[in-house]
């Protein structure tokens, strides 16, 4: 008699147990199909999610809850600068009166952007942290007011040290100094450059870093920015990071090549405006006043203008200028990039760019410092080569300087590599600058890096193996 009733018992539990967890999985999955159709603008994405959640509903929601959905936007529409919020609103921004095939160009950045092409504005070059690190550190050195400094990696090595140093002493005289370190590129379960800078009392914002996975992606979601402020004044920025590698004089056992930039002008204002916007992102700190604005006058020549972009009010905003830029040029397109992954559209604005007679050079490492991003850019620019652009492999030591020069009249330098990550998953900050003898100065920069040419038939004569292993880590590029 007991064992009839355990037995029933334990089928009327096993029912309701398989009953009440197919209900569960049946919710689960009409839920996050009705997000996906309502936030996700990716197909591929969208479908990958939805499919995913229905076949394994549970899994599949856990996966879409921590890595699916954007909290950047909501956080920050929540904790930005309001001041800055609405400036991006406002009218489009005037223009410099350009009267060539620019004009265009210029206009349809400035809608983008929100933002307006300042003139009167100077660039110089400098190759390398051997050349770069000095003049940022004497900067830092002659700082009476303010210094904001953000840098995806930041390392306590040789050089970090002596920055360290630097900022430690600004502080101690009196500077307002303000450090972003992105909470993973400069350390994601340790950051000693934080550690050591807040000992002395430096404020410091670790950029979208917690110990919960699902608040923060480990991959996805990280400020790429590199960027440094003296006194509202004096603005640098480009694609260089804080790092021992960087010095080649030294010898590092990986070099790093990389160029960056110090401007001076009005253009700097709009510098300070992205630190500031991640900055109040980061700590709800507003940075505001002469101290961080002061009055700029014309330096130079050139016409400059920041263009940021990121999983938020950002979106896909550098993407596409540079999309625009393709599609504005008439002699030639210059491109150098550490990893050149750019999804399919992007790639066809180029080849037709090729198809109409413009002479479209990518120059690329010839070894990278990530072999995936290697096997993948092989198995991805047959349409460009097919339409007569030309790929250029760079010898090392590996090149990390990310430029883009348009009929030897505008150039495009910053942070953004040319990939989905840097387009759309990434926070970056780029600036373009309309003067033809900087943009030439580039244009012999890339040339002088045109050494080997990647042909189509040498790709085609990759044995049947190494022809499958990259057309299958392919399929993770918008991931890579």
């Amino acid at each position: 008699m007991f064992g009839d009733e355990a037995y029933w018992l334990h089928h009327v539990l096993g029912w309701f147990r398989t009953d009440v967890l197919t209900v569960i999985d049946l919710v689960l999955a009409v839920l996050i199909t009705g997000h996906v159709l309502l936030r996700k603008r990716e197909i591929g994405s969208s479908i990958g999610w939805i499919g995913l959640t229905w076949l394994s509903p549970i899994l599949g929601s856990t996966l879409y809850f921590m890595f699916g959905v954007n909290r950047v936007k909501r956080r920050a529409q929540r904790l930005r600068d309001r001041r800055l919020a609405i400036a991006q609103t406002r009218t489009p921004p005037p223009f410099s009166g350009r009267d060539d095939h620019l004009s265009a160009l210029e206009e349809a950045v400035g809608r983008i952007t929100g933002r307006p092409a300042e003139t009167g504005n100077h660039a110089d070059i400098f190759q390398d942290g051997d050349n770069a690190y000095p003049v940022m550190l004497q900067a830092i050195a002659e700082a009476k007011r303010s210094i904001a400094l953000s840098s995806y990696i930041f390392f306590a090595d040789s050089e970090g040290e002596r920055f360290i140093a630097a900022l430690i002493a600004a502080h101690d005289r009196g500077v307002q100094v303000r450090v972003i370190v992105d909470g993973i590129g400069s350390g994601y379960f340790t950051c000693p450059v934080g550690r050591q800078l807040r000992a002395h009392g430096v404020p410091v914002a670790r950029f979208m870093h917690t110990s919960l996975p699902w608040r923060m992606p480990f991959l996805n979601l990280r400020s790429h920015k590199k960027i440094l402020v003296v006194d509202g004044r004096v603005g640098f920025t480009g694609g260089m990071n804080i790092s021992a590698a960087n010095v080649l004089a030294t010898h590092p056992p990986e070099p790093v090549r990389d160029m960056h930039f110090r401007f001076v002008g009005p253009v700097v204002a709009q510098l300070v405006e992205a630190f500031a916007r991640d900055w109040s992102f980061e700590t709800e700190e507003d940075l505001d006043g002469e101290i961080w604005y002061p009055e700029l006058a014309e330096a130079g020549g050139g016409v400059a203008r920041v263009i940021t972009a990121g999983p938020d009010q950002d979106l896909e905003k550098i993407e596409f200028a540079v999309m625009q830029a393709i599609a504005c040029a008439r002699r030639s397109i210059k491109i150098m990039t550490p990893y050149f992954l750019p999804d399919d559209r992007l790639l066809t604005t180029l080849a037709m760019a090729a198809v109409r007679g413009v002479a479209v050079d990518v120059v690329i490492p010839a070894v990278s410092d990530h072999p995936m991003m290697d096997w993948s850019l092989r198995a991805n620019v047959t349409p460009l080569l097919a339409e007569g652009c030309c790929i250029w492999l760079n010898p090392p030591p590996f090149e990390h300087t990310k430029l883009m020069v348009i009929d030897d009249l505008w150039c495009l330098i910053g942070s953004s590599n040319w990939d989905m990550r840097s387009f759309r998953l990434n926070f970056e900050l780029n600036v373009e600058v309309y003067h033809d003898g900087l943009a030439e100065r580039l244009d012999q920069v890339i040339r002088s890096k045109q050494v080997d040419e990647l042909t189509m038939i040498a790709l085609e004569q990759r044995l049947l193996p190494t022809r499958l292993r990259d057309a299958a880590v392919r399929l993770m590029l918008p991931y890579l």
